[in-house]
Parts: structure tokens; C-alpha cells; sequence
């Protein structure tokens, strides 16, 4: 049986945590995300509780998982909505409403099996089906030295933007890249 891609739901915030301190244990998490291990963990149940809850619901922000047909979880993806007047999510303006996908993950296992191109897919159809705001486009940002994530992105139709900040501590940049609403 197949994965099946959905929706977190509040209740699930054990498997939240989890999923998401194993994407920061990943050799890969310097250069994908901005978290770390060590500070993740040590948050309270409260923050995940919120977290999961406020992934679930509403239109501001969705979290999408692979869920296994033994009830694990290979994987995720987060969709952030920004609205065109306000600020966006590392406080630059971006004067059109937009989804920004973020902490996309796929356990190394079920790495090349079409599985991230599937959350992208739910994620992206979400984002496309919002009413208001109605997003115009698709971002994320991708670290520069991660060629790996940079061309799934491509291949997904995603495509440089040439915009670019400095995010992380390590000193190097990360390279936005959107993909325009079909």
C-alpha cells in the first residue's frame, strides 16, 4: 500500500515533534534548515501542541505528511501563507500574496520514490485552492550549498530569482526560488 499525503491533525503533535527532530538529525539539516537539533528538543510540549494546532487549521499556514500504511510518518512539508501587504516570513516585502513552502523532508528510506514530488503536490493544490488571499505564486528558499534540494526545485518548476539572504550562521546564502500559480 501506498503513502498516503494529508493534512496534520492537532491531536498528532507526538508525531510532529518527532518527525521534525529527525529531519534536524539528518546529516543534511546544516544546510536545509535554519533550526537546530539541540534547541528543538528542548522545546516544551506546549510549543508542539501550538504547532501542530496551528498547522491544522485555518488558512495561514498547513502542514502535509506521508503517512505509511502502518500509521508512520516518511515525511512532510509546510506551506506559509503571505499576504501581499504584509511582512513576509524573514521580513522582507513582497507585495503579492504568495505560499512559501518550508522544513520539507523526506526520511533517507523513502528518498527517490516520488514522494516529495507528491507533498509538493498536495501543498502546491492547497496553496492554488485558497480563496483569500489568493496566492499568486510559490517560494522557498534553498541553501546554496545544497544541490540536491536545488534541483528536485527545478525540476518541480521552481526557478531562481536571483533574490538572495543571508540566513543561517554559517555565513552562506540562501537562494529564493518561486514558481509561478498555473
Amino acid at each position: 500500500m501506498e503513502h498516503v499525503i494529508r493534512p496534520v491533525r492537532a491531536e498528532e503533535w507526538p508525531k510532529v515533534k518527532e518527525l521534525r527532530l529527525a529531519s534536524l538529525a539528518d546529516p543534511a539539516a546544516p544546510v536545509a534548515f535554519l533550526d537546530t537539533y539541540e534547541k528543538a528538543s528542548a522545546q516544551p510540549d506546549a510549543f508542539w501542541q501550538d504547532r501542530a494546532e496551528g498547522a491544522a487549521h485555518g488558512n495561514s499556514v498547513r502542514q502535509f505528511v506521508a503517512e505509511g500504511p502502518d500509521g508512520s510518518w516518511a515525511g512532510s512539508v509546510t506551506v506559509l501563507v503571505e499576504s501581499a501587504d504584509g511582512e513576509a516570513l524573514f521580513g522582507d516585502r513582497i507585495g503579492v500574496a504568495q505560499a512559501h513552502l518550508v522544513g520539507v523532508f523526506v526520511r533517507p528510506e523513502h528518498r527517490g520514490c516520488g514522494l516529495t514530488e507528491r507533498l509538493f503536490a498536495a501543498a502546491l493544490a492547497w496553496a492554488w485552492e485558497l480563496e483569500e488571499p489568493r496566492l499568486e505564486r510559490a517560494r522557498l528558499f534553498v541553501h546554496e550549498n545544497n544541490p540536491r534540494a536545488q534541483g528536485f526545485y527545478r525540476k518541480a518548476g521552481f526557478v531562481p530569482t536571483g533574490v538572495t539572504a543571508l540566513l543561517g550562521d554559517d555565513g552562506c546564502r540562501d537562494l529564493e526560488m518561486v514558481l509561478e500559480r498555473p
